[in-house]
Formats: C-alpha cells, sequence, structure tokens
C-alpha cells in the first residue's frame, strides 16, 4: 500500500503539540488553564440550542442536507451581510453554507490547483493559520509565505510579490482580524490588493472567522465591502461569533463564478451542514445580542490578562480585535522556553514558532477560558512577574 508522501512531509499538526503538553502537566495530577488552543468555551446561547432540539424533534425522518445549503439558511447569511457591512447579496448565487470555515478553506485548493495549470503558488501570510498552506501542499501546489510586517499593523508587504510570480498564484490568503496577531486589515489594504489580484487573475480569499470579535466600536473591515466582488470570497463562522465550534456552522461569500463551483463539487464531498444545525444557524445569524454579550466577555478577559502577562515579560504587541492576545517575549528571549516557563505555574499558552516563519519570539494567549480561570492565571502570573 502506498500512502501520498506529502501527508508525511507535512509532519503534524502544529497544534497538536499544545494538547500533548496539557495531557502531560495533566497526567501528573496538576492543573492546567488552557489558554493555547482557541476553541471558545463560551456557552452557547440557549435560543441557538432551542433552535436545534425544536428542528430535530420536528424532523419526521433524518434526510441528507441539499449541498447548497436550505435557502432561509442562505437568506439569513445575505441579510446579516447586509446589515454588517451595507452590503446586498444575491443569496442563490453568492452565498453558500459551510460545514464551519476550516473545511471551505482547506477544499479551495483543490478547486484552483491541478496539474498542467498554468497557476501553482498560494500565497499564505505568516506567521499564521496552517490550513489554507497544508492544503495547497496537499494538493501538488507551492506555497508562497507573507510575512506579517510588526511594524506595519501586521500586514502583510504585498508590494515585495515579486512581479514574475502573480501569473503563477491562484490564490492571495488574508485573514483578518488575525490569527495569532489580533490585528485586523482596513478597507483600504483590502481594496489595494483586490484591484491587484483582478489585475492578475488572483482569487483573493478572506478568512473573517474572528469578525464579530472587536473592542468598542471598531469594527473590523471585510472584502465584502468592496465594490466590485469579482475575484472574491469571505469565509466566516459561527464558531467564535456565536459560541458554536462543536455545530460545525458557517459560510462563504462573493463571486458567483467562485461560488457555483464550489456548489458543484459539495455533492461529492458530504460537507453541508445537518438540517438542524442549519436552523440553529439561522437563529444565530439573527440576533445580534448575544454577540456583543460575547465580545463582553472577551474585553474583559483582555483586561484581567493583559498587565499581568506583561508583568511576567510578555507586553501585548498585536491588535484589539479577535480573542488573542500576542505577546512579544521579553529581550527577544526564546518563545519555547517562555511558554514553558508559563506552563510551570499552570498557564498553557502557544510559542509564536508553531505558526510559522515570523512567529519566533512571541506567544499566542487564546482568551478562552471563563473569566474565573482568567483571574487564577492573573494571580499565578504575578509570581512570576519580573
Amino acid at each position: 500500500m502506498e500512502i501520498n508522501p506529502l501527508v508525511e512531509a507535512l509532519g503534524e499538526y502544529p497544534y497538536n503539540e499544545l494538547a500533548d503538553a496539557r495531557r502531560a502537566r495533566e497526567a501528573k495530577g496538576l492543573e492546567v488553564i488552557d489558554f493555547g488552543i482557541g476553541v471558545p468555551r463560551e456557552p452557547t446561547p440557549k435560543f441557538i440550542s432551542d433552535a436545534l432540539n425544536n428542528a430535530l424533534a420536528a424532523e419526521p425522518y433524518s434526510s441528507y442536507p441539499l449541498a447548497a445549503g436550505q435557502s432561509e439558511l442562505r437568506e439569513a447569511i445575505a441579510s446579516w451581510v447586509e446589515h454588517r457591512y451595507g452590503t446586498h447579496l444575491d443569496p442563490s448565487i453568492e452565498v453558500l453554507p459551510t460545514l464551519g470555515s476550516k473545511e471551505a478553506i482547506y477544499h479551495l485548493a483543490g478547486l484552483l490547483l491541478w496539474e498542467g495549470g498554468t497557476r501553482d503558488t498560494v500565497a499564505v501570510t505568516t506567521p499564521g493559520y496552517p490550513v489554507a498552506g497544508r492544503s495547497t501542499q496537499l494538493a501538488g501546489g507551492n506555497v508562497l509565505e507573507l510575512p506579517l510586517d510588526p511594524h506595519s499593523d501586521w500586514l502583510p508587504n504585498i508590494d515585495a510579490i515579486p512581479a514574475a510570480m502573480w501569473p503563477r498564484l491562484a490564490v492571495i490568503w488574508i485573514n483578518s482580524p488575525n490569527n495569532p496577531t489580533g490585528a485586523a486589515a482596513p478597507l483600504s489594504f483590502y481594496e489595494e490588493l483586490a484591484e491587484r489580484c483582478r489585475r492578475y487573475g488572483v482569487v483573493l480569499a478572506s478568512d473573517e472567522a474572528y469578525s464579530e470579535i472587536y473592542l468598542g466600536d471598531d469594527k473590523p473591515a471585510s472584502v465584502l465591502e468592496l465594490s466590485d466582488p469579482t475575484h472574491i470570497l469571505a469565509f466566516n463562522s459561527l464558531s467564535k461569533r456565536s459560541a458554536m465550534a462543536g455545530f460545525r456552522s458557517g459560510s462563504v461569500c462573493g463571486d458567483p463564478l467562485l461560488i457555483a463551483a464550489m456548489k458543484a463539487v459539495r455533492p461529492s464531498l458530504g460537507v453541508t451542514p445537518q438540517n438542524f444545525v442549519q436552523q440553529a444557524s439561522i437563529a444565530a445569524w439573527g440576533d445580534e445580542k448575544h454577540v456583543a454579550l460575547m465580545r463582553d466577555r472577551y474585553a474583559l478577559k483582555r483586561e484581567i490578562m493583559t498587565a499581568p502577562l506583561a508583568r511576567a515579560g510578555l507586553k501585548s504587541v498585536g491588535g484589539s480585535a479577535s480573542f488573542f492576545l500576542w505577546c512579544k517575549v521579553e529581550d527577544d528571549a526564546d518563545d519555547g522556553a517562555a511558554a514553558k516557563r508559563l506552563l510551570e505555574t499552570g498557564v498553557l499558552v502557544a510559542p509564536g514558532r508553531i505558526f510559522g516563519p515570523g512567529g519566533e519570539g512571541y506567544v499566542r494567549v487564546a482568551l478562552v477560558p471563563s473569566v474565573e480561570q482568567c483571574e487564577t492565571a492573573a494571580a499565578a502570573l504575578e509570581g512570576i512577574a519580573r
């Protein structure tokens, strides 16, 4: 039996080492407060669970969901986009429900890369979320890493892309608000990048899973606010916005030609959310009160953790969006050693190097434990304050 050698070449999924570190400490009977893996742990609002349970009870028999998703869900997503960004979408051709955002991000490379094609490269930002790059490699493509510039609000320098590379690019991935830095790209950045992508025939794919976690009234921008949707896709999710990570429900919106291509292959993939999950998703997209409460809790946790981390030699230097604190390790010390030092106090954080080049010397703190756990962690950090 032969297995694609790229599977072994990819190695272990980067986040797995965080779970291993937590289990090793717990095996010794020691407590761990996990700020490493960014899985939301806020309670799912009851009205969302009720919508799911009611939909499940109303099903006379279990049936496969339509690959394009329920029309009511597409309409709910389009309505949310119009409310949030002022952009009108046609739910029949510009909106597609997905099984969370990860699977849709993963599958895009398979649509746009093929043997003999003229475009063989996907650009991803680094440090960053690994899925787009890993899926590109498994599809046989090349990955071009675009470093995030700490001196330029953690944005990539698009001017640094060689002119000869543009005709080879299939996709440029942007993640805003960004994981791991928490920085959000301004609309002007999207406008300039989208114009270049259209000029060279490149797809601009924007991972916007953290779009609703921000401070104050400073709402992050979206590629969906651009006047010309050609070559543009925006990926979003209910995992963070509505604490629905286990429901696996998201969306992709944008260029009708790209949406049509995604629809064409999805019956073969079987990745549409279950019908009862779609009903819960309709309820979630239609309510903003619970999202405001979610933002308030993350803001409180950010306030609790920022100063103690700084006193422990980890100053927050990232943006103010998402639920991540991106912290510089004092005196440019090793990020792995810094993470190990915190774990000795029972506080697990992610060393920046697991997010790729440019992450060295930083740690990412995911503000997903409860408020009470954050307060406990903050007290533990005071014990190693410098």
